[in-house]
């Protein structure tokens, strides 16, 4: 906070009494060394460290925890606030260490771009940055990807110097029911391979005795490096006026009285339309040509009903699960520009896999779809409040009340997608007398539904192990018992896509999708956007009752 006064001054410059304070409680990189007494200069440049750019990089005392754990050969599970700074300790390690094989592990395909663009601008030099399967592999790598394309490159890594696993408590199916066992998989064929591990998730207290975690030492950090600042608005709420007509009201307020870069949780995708109105109500259109131009291309490109297009003039950027990815990218990066996006409204996508701070954080609901939003979730959300050299005080609005405080543990199950998953004779981690059974016996079934030669020749295509076990013996048990299936399969071949209708029809039909007569229409039609515009495909699609959201 005293910081945030400080820098609100004409006079930025901090004396040496709060230089001497800053390095008391560790915020090294706030020193100002122009100002500093001789020994916190001294304490900075001992604290300093090559991160792969230029100038090396003072990092503060919990960073240099870290790092020295990593350093040591240690393998380290670390839980660290959304500001902590954890990409400056894997480009220090990555830079001291000089590793030959590099493996990091994010939760999208967004994040594994933006990772990508911070490791290719620093190491692209001396390492080739892989991010898609099928690249043939250099003398030094970082390869950086989703779990799902792991599998590619499991048999084609002779060793991996340090696995980096990011929001690994997303391998708990309290976190990601449909996701985790692949992740979990990847982790445990990958860590066969691994001298070293290095796992990330914010805002764990305890992680529950696992084997997928086994011989790592965990380090909870608390060390915050931006001040939160929380009004819980809810309470103020008068008791003849309906809750939503209040949230109207005092969100009105907020943007009247200015909250800076704002990102505004809504939750759900109504929320998010909600929100949205309110604000192209009652914000004029922002006098910015970079916005201007941006509202133009979507108009091109999206056609001149897309919604966006017209938010984007008020300053209003939205963040969901559905939007096209360059969209969510190209806004991200517009919320960072001075002169770009001021609010972005979003659902917890926010929070799933993109770094972003805002100066401001507004609760418009405590929900996450149909049911309400976890503590974990809601640190998770808060903690996007503030950012370091920027926002030294992060601000909170609660519109609705948020869950009680409760200590996050960590479970990591061991489900039999896994299990199945597993070489008996190299499983690579600790296995009980029955989870032996299963894996000979899930070999066993493979093996009768489709016959020695062949399972054994596609077991370790990468496509095959990356799929559930559960989802390749309903697979193979349809192709047992009706060779004709998928139906009329041949016409996958052809070049009208129409003709692809009844075998989609069939495979989308045992992945229990609840609109599977839209995404089979949109399956036929989506490969024509090699030669249409979005624009164009949408006209295409749109009186089968497919929205441009659908079709991101």
């Amino acid at each position: 906070t005293l910081l945030h006064e400080i820098n609100g001054t004409n006079n930025n410059s901090y004396m040496e009494l709060v230089n001497h304070l800053i390095r008391e409680v560790g915020l090294l990189p706030y020193i100002d060394t122009y100002t500093a007494s001789w020994e916190d200069r001294f304490v900075c440049e001992v604290f300093k460290v090559n991160i792969g750019e230029r100038k090396p990089c003072v990092l503060h005392t919990a960073q240099s925890q870290v790092l020295k754990k990593l350093l040591e050969g240690k393998s380290v599970a670390v839980s660290a606030p959304t500001s902590f700074g954890k990409s400056f300790v894997i480009d220090a390690f990555i830079a001291i260490k000089q590793p030959i094989n590099v493996v990091i592990l994010v939760p999208t395909v967004a994040l594994a771009d933006e990772t990508r663009r911070r490791i290719c601008r620093k190491f692209s030099h001396q390492y080739k940055i892989i991010t898609t399967t099928d690249v043939e592999l250099a003398e030094k790598n970082i390869l950086v990807f989703p779990q799902e394309r792991a599998f590619a490159y499991i048999d084609k890594l002779p060793s991996i110097d340090i696995l980096i696993v990011d929001e690994f408590y997303k391998a708990s199916t309290n976190f990601d029911l449909e996701r985790s066992s692949t992740l979990l998989s990847s982790m445990v064929e990958l860590g066969k391979k691994a001298k070293q591990r290095y796992y990330l998730a914010p805002n764990i207290h305890e992680i529950e005795e696992n084997v997928f975690t086994e011989g790592m030492t965990f380090l909870r950090m608390d060390f915050k490096t931006v001040v939160t600042h929380a009004w819980r608005l809810y309470k103020s709420r008068p008791k003849n006026e309906d809750k939503q007509s209040f949230k109207t009201r005092k969100l009105i307020e907020l943007i009247n009285t200015g909250i800076g870069k704002a990102l505004i949780y809504t939750g759900t995708y109504k929320g998010i339309e909600e929100v949205t109105t309110i604000l192209n109500r009652n914000l004029y259109n922002k006098d910015s040509e970079l916005l201007a131009n941006f509202s133009d291309w979507l108009e091109c490109n999206y056609g001149e009903k897309y919604i966006l297009k017209d938010l984007v003039k008020h300053g209003i950027g939205i963040h969901n699960g559905q939007l096209h990815r360059s969209l969510s990218q190209i806004q991200i990066k517009l919320f960072e520009e001075q002169n770009g996006l001021d609010y972005l409204v979003s659902t917890s996508s926010i929070i799933e896999g993109v770094n972003t701070q805002a100066e401001s954080v507004v609760l418009w609901s405590n929900k996450n779809g149909a049911h309400k939003i976890d503590y974990f979730t809601f640190r998770n959300i808060i903690g996007r409040a503030g950012r370091m050299f920027r926002y030294f005080v992060g601000r909170v609005y609660m519109l609705e009340e948020p869950p009680s405080q409760e200590n996050t543990k960590l479970r990591l199950e061991f489900p039999d997608d896994v299990v199945k998953k597993l070489d008996g004779n190299d499983p690579g981690i600790k296995l009980n007398n029955e989870q032996y059974v299963k894996i000979q016996r899930y070999q066993d079934e493979m093996i009768e539904l489709l016959g020695t030669d062949i399972w054994h020749r596609i077991e370790r295509i990468p496509q095959i192990r990356s799929c559930k076990p559960s989802m390749l013996k309903i697979i193979a048990e349809k192709l047992k018992t009706d060779s004709n299936w998928p139906t009329n399969c041949d016409a996958l071949q052809n070049n009208n896509t129409w003709e692809w209708r009844d075998a989609l029809g069939d495979i989308i039909e045992i992945l229990e999708y609840h609109r599977k007569g839209h995404l089979r229409y949109y399956a036929c039609a989506c490969s024509n956007g090699w030669k249409m515009t979005i624009k164009e495909l949408y006209n295409t699609v749109k009186d089968y009752g497919i929205t441009y959201e659908d079709i991101f």
